[in-house]
Parts: structure tokens; C-alpha cells; sequence
């Protein structure tokens, strides 16, 4: 079974989700998160998103914006609901209730680390506000803060690394109905030596959909 996770890798550390897209600007009287195509059929309150990694790409939790070295993981999946979906342009909201990681997908190349035993997203649900125009931003419930946890495995034993952030800011592509994070910072709370300090998240998730249909943003 997937494990929970972030990323965000820290997910959650996120991460996150959320919802999708840079769109045309609809008309006035249009949703700011139509699915089928931008301008399309509004998506309802109470709708349930989601969307896996994008085709060919990774989510990578590294040590530094710069570098390689960290954890990269193959599979992953977010789930969110449609909390409010205003006119555009506006502000729509979702509720990340869920961002999964398989850790049979995930390697590390740290010194020392062995395998990556498990990635979890903690401290859901997370607030998601999907703007027209693309810019996407997700915050943790107020008084706790976004967190991924990290079990590896090392050549003597298991460690845990947690993961902190504030929050994560987000791009929404219509392109190809994607959200993209790109070296989101989180700051080590806890955890050994071979935790690194910080951890930059960075990962493309897509086609973001709702029941099947992609979702645009306008």
C-alpha cells in the first residue's frame, strides 16, 4: 500500500493539493476552476481533486536548491475538495485532505542512507488557494505548520527525519493541467546527523482532475 506522505516530501510537506492551472481569463460570470476546459463547467463545492506526479518526472527532497543530493521518489499522489469557488477572477479554495508517497519508488543517495522505509504527510488537512492567473498557496490550519515525516534506512538502523514550513507557494499550468512547486524549503525539527538541515522541495503534479475531467484555472 502507498504510504502518506508530503513531500512536501515534506509534503507535506504538502503537500500538499490543490488545483491547477495558468488559464485564459474566463468571463466574468465563469468559475475560477472549470473542468473539460478553461471556461467550462464550474467545479462544485465538495468536489474531490486529485492528480499523480507528472508523467517522466520526480518528486526530489534535496539538501540544498542547488544540489542532488537528498531523496527522490517515482510515485505520489495528492487529494483535495473544492471549498469555495468563486467567479472569476478571484480566489478559489480546496482542502488538501491527502498526499501519498510509495516508498518502494523512492531512493536516497545520502551518505550513510541505505533506503527510504517511509514519507508522511502530517498535520492535514492543509488550506489550498488556487488564484486566477496560477499562483497557488498552501498553508497549514492555524496554530500548527506543514510537516513531513522521513524514515530512512542507514547501515545502522532506522533514523527519522521531520520536516517543518510555514507554508508553499505553487504554480497552476493549463497547459497540461499541472501544480508545480519548485525548491520549497522546509528546516529539519528533528532527527539524526544524516538528517540534512534543510530540505528543498521540488515536484510536477498532473493532469490534475476532478472525476476524470481536467481541472482548468481562470
Amino acid at each position: 500500500m502507498r504510504t502518506r506522505s508530503v513531500l512536501a516530501l515534506a509534503g507535506t510537506v504538502t503537500s500538499v493539493a490543490l488545483a491547477l492551472a495558468v488559464a485564459t481569463p474566463a468571463s466574468a460570470d465563469g468559475a475560477v476552476l472549470t473542468t473539460g476546459s478553461a471556461g467550462g463547467t464550474a467545479a462544485a463545492v465538495g468536489d474531490t481533486l486529485t492528480a499523480p506526479l507528472a508523467s517522466g518526472t520526480s518528486a526530489t527532497l534535496y539538501s540544498s536548491a542547488t544540489g542532488t543530493s537528498g531523496v527522490t521518489c517515482t510515485s505520489s499522489q495528492f487529494t483535495a475538495s473544492v471549498t469555495a469557488n468563486p467567479a472569476a477572477p478571484g480566489t478559489a479554495t480546496e482542502s488538501v485532505t491527502g498526499q501519498t508517497f510509495d516508498p518502494s519508488s523512492c531512493t536516497s543517495n545520502v551518505v550513510g542512507v541505505t533506503g527510504v522505509s517511509s514519507i508522511t504527510v502530517d498535520n492535514l488537512p492543509y488550506t489550498a488557494s488556487v488564484a486566477s492567473g496560477g499562483t497557488l498557496t498552501v498553508a497549514p490550519a492555524g496554530g500548527s505548520t506543514i510537516q513531513t515525516t522521513v524514515k530512512l534506512k542507514t547501515l545502522l538502523g532506522s533514523i527519522t527525519c521531520v520536516y517543518q514550513a510555514s507554508g508553499l507557494t505553487g504554480k497552476a499550468d493549463n497547459s497540461d493541467s499541472s501544480i508545480s512547486f519548485t525548491n520549497q524549503q522546509f528546516t529539519k525539527s528533528s532527527g539524526s546527523s544524516l538528517c540534512f538541515a534543510s530540505g528543498y522541495f521540488t515536484a510536477k503534479y498532473a493532469p490534475v482532475a476532478d472525476g476524470g475531467a481536467r481541472v482548468y484555472v481562470n
